[in-house]
């Protein structure tokens, strides 16, 4: 099933689990993982930035699963 999402591109309703994690990594600093693999893929010395980071990566890969990019 299909659902408009970010301006009208098609996304999957039924992806359970997300493709990257933060993690906490230290004192104010946290790692970005891909779950599927458990690879560091970046990091971040903010929360919200490490956050921000992590759905960006997410979207690159919808994109490019939808030949947007």
């Amino acid at each position: 099933m299909q659902v408009a999402h970010l301006n009208g591109l098609p996304t999957t309703s039924n992806n359970p689990s997300p493709r990257f994690q933060v993690v906490p990594a230290g004192n104010a600093f946290f790692h970005i993982k891909e779950t599927s693999t458990g690879l560091v893929r970046g990091f971040r010395g903010d929360h919200n930035e490490a956050c921000a980071l992590a759905r960006s990566l997410e979207l690159k890969i919808e994109l490019h699963a939808h030949r947007y990019l």
